[in-house]
């Protein structure tokens, strides 16, 4: 079952995704962050494989909407993703919920939101347990900073493909159309300025995890060993610094779980809901 909600937000149209088995006993709760390097990606990203994995599991997945740059910057966003868990963990009954423990779920871009919003301790309550599948929050080697290799091997991009997107503040940003944008900044090294007007001093204080010593859940991080677009050398970080449980993927694909019928992408699922499990059950 899927269930579309409007969040009546005054600055842009936004709104949740929440899926549910209604015939399994919902457990708990899990706040979904699609990825797409701020700049794109949409809520309802998950493949049907996740959906159905998850939910049949007893748990209720709600995907959000947040505000992608340039048109928002990177306080604006992280303030929205902080508002959207705060409204499951304040009102569940908006999402069709009991109050129920919550995980934080993440991929790529979408894993560092949730990875900063919990390291905020700003939450009314501390998630159960946090999820990043290929996701980042050291900032390692500046890779944010420089010319990506691999996005460099793919055709240019013109600075002109921001012209076709919307300047107003949105969050539905399609492959079709905002992808290039993403392209552009990893080809130009010009990432991390697109979405962070600040300075490096305290881009690195307030919006890595460089200064954060624990996490108020457990972690379980997974990443592909030979990742071309988030270095490997994130989830290194991750686990030198949080000891999370661990999934590596072989392979040079960043989200090794898109191709659902794989062993890895399996794989990650059913370690995810053994994680879960144990959260719940600790």
């Amino acid at each position: 079952m899927q269930r579309v909600i409007d969040l009546n937000h005054p600055d842009y149209t936004k709104k949740a995704t929440v899926y549910l088995n209604p015939e399994k006993p919902v457990r708990a709760a899990v706040l979904y962050f699609h990825g797409g390097g701020l700049l794109y990606g949409e809520r309802e990203d998950l493949p049907k494989a996740h959906i159905e994995a998850f939910t049949g599991a007893g748990l209720a997945v709600i995907a959000f909407d947040y505000p992608l740059a340039p048109a928002a910057d990177l306080d604006t966003i992280l303030s929205d993703v902080r508002a959207s868990a705060k409204c499951y963990i304040e009102y569940p009954e908006i999402f069709g919920l009991d109050s129920l423990p919550y995980f934080l779920w993440g991929r790529s871009a979408g894993a560092y939101l949730a990875l900063m919003i919990a390291a905020s301790e700003d939450l009314p309550t501390p998630p159960a347990g946090i999820l990043s599948y290929y996701g980042y929050g050291f900032l390692t080697d500046r890779w944010d900073t420089t010319p990506s290799p691999y996005y460099a091997g793919l055709p240019q991009v013109s600075k002109d493909a921001f012209d076709a997107v919307p300047q107003t503040v949105h969050a539905d940003g399609p492959m079709a159309t905002h992808y290039s944008l993403y392209v552009y900044a990893r080809q130009t090294g010009a990432w991390r300025r697109l979405i962070y007007k600040g300075r490096d001093k305290f881009f690195y204080l307030n919006d890595s995890l460089r200064n954060v010593t624990a996490l108020p859940a457990p972690l379980f991080a997974a990443h592909a060993i030979a990742d071309p677009d988030v270095p490997f050398a994130e989830f290194t970080a991750l686990c030198n610094q949080f000891n999370p449980e661990r999934f590596v993927a072989a392979g040079n694909v960043h989200d090794f779980d898109r191709e659902t019928d794989t062993p890895a992408a399996k794989d990650v699922l059913k370690k995810s809901l053994a994680f879960v499990d144990s959260c719940l059950n600790a």
